[in-house]
């Protein structure tokens, strides 16, 4: 009995092992490359050639919770920067689409093809310059009770790969951003929400600095950045219709006001001309220099972070949840 009982313990003993072994960990695969996803088109399965879809077809849509775009002169199309899914629903979702003059699609996910290498949850304004693409994301925000931060992530124009982040912990979350030349960057930080956050401007420098430029009056929610002609710095408001000019010192230079309160969007012109968009109310309003606003356009639902397409001479103006653009020939 004893010489049986042991063979079936050493049975068993072995059989354990062989299922212990059998569940070891396997080794972590090695990250995967960062791919840029291609134009609108088709891959074959047979010797993974590539046809792009033939130029008398055209896709519409591909967006979802847009917020805010740019022009890229280089490509000579429009970035348009998808917030996707909420973070508390789809962590890590969101994806950049290059979209035609007529609002077709050119490339669906140009980054966000796949998630490899890549990290992008939810962005809201953006910007290019000097080759680059900055959006103002966050991290966080998964459950009711996970704080946010902002964190601008960078992405190289050439190829659409990550290209850095500058992560600003004593922000929730940024709404606009605009990018001098020498990479130094001005951020809204509109305020409010659950945690009663102040109204700021900030400035991060190149370096990845980042300081408070302005805070309290005459900010009232402050939305829409951009640069005029001079340098400074134009902020508009979602709390008001006040348009503001500060100095890159922080002085308050000029005060005018847009046909409609609640704006998010602000284009300048080299001419000096401002366009600003109602993201509340919904209209255009365009104010020349020295003149008084005038309301352009009307009835656009959640008319946010628009940009200017230089080459079609339009306001591009996208539409949050409504998950598309509006366009607006000038």
């Amino acid at each position: 009995m004893k010489l049986a009982f042991s063979s079936a313990l050493i049975t068993i003993l072995m059989s354990t092992g062989a299922v212990m072994a059998q569940q070891a960990p396997a080794a972590p695969e090695e990250p995967k490359p960062f791919v840029a996803g291609q134009p609108l088109g088709v891959t074959s399965r047979d010797d993974g050639s590539f046809t792009p879809m033939s130029d008398n077809v055209k896709m519409f849509g591909s967006l979802v919770s847009t917020e805010s775009c740019s022009y890229d002169p280089e490509r000579n199309l429009i970035v348009a920067v998808n917030r996707g899914a909420n973070q508390n629903e789809a962590p890590n979702d969101a994806y950049v689409s290059l979209i035609n003059h007529d609002g077709s699609v050119h490339t669906s996910k140009w980054i966000g093809a796949t998630r490899d290498g890549l990290v992008l949850n939810q962005p809201f304004g953006s910007d290019i310059e000097g080759g680059k693409l900055y959006t103002a994301d966050r991290d966080g925000g998964t459950t009711a009770d996970e704080p946010t931060v902002s964190v601008i992530r960078i992405f190289d124009m050439e190829t659409g790969a990550p290209a850095g982040e500058i992560e600003v912990a004593d922000s929730t979350g940024f709404n606009d951003i605009e990018v001098a030349p020498d990479g130094t960057i001005y951020a809204s930080q509109t305020g409010g929400g659950r945690n009663q956050d102040p109204m700021r401007i900030y400035k991060i420098t190149p370096e990845g600095e980042s300081s408070i430029f302005l805070e309290g009056a005459p900010l009232v929610s402050p939305n829409g950045v951009a640069f005029d002609g001079d340098g400074n710095i134009v902020v508009v408001n979602i709390g008001d219709d006040a348009v503001l000019t500060f100095s890159p010192e922080g002085e308050l230079l000029n005060t005018e006001h847009a046909a409609q309160a609640g704006n998010d969007g602000l284009v300048i012109l080299e001419d000096g001309t401002k366009y600003v968009s109602s993201v509340i109310n919904g209209g255009v309003s365009k104010i020349a220099p020295g003149g008084e606003a005038e309301l352009i356009a009307t009835g656009i639902p959640s008319a946010a972070s628009m940009c200017y397409d230089s080459e079609a001479n339009q306001l591009v103006i996208p539409m949050n949840a409504n998950n598309g653009l509006a366009f607006l020939p000038l």
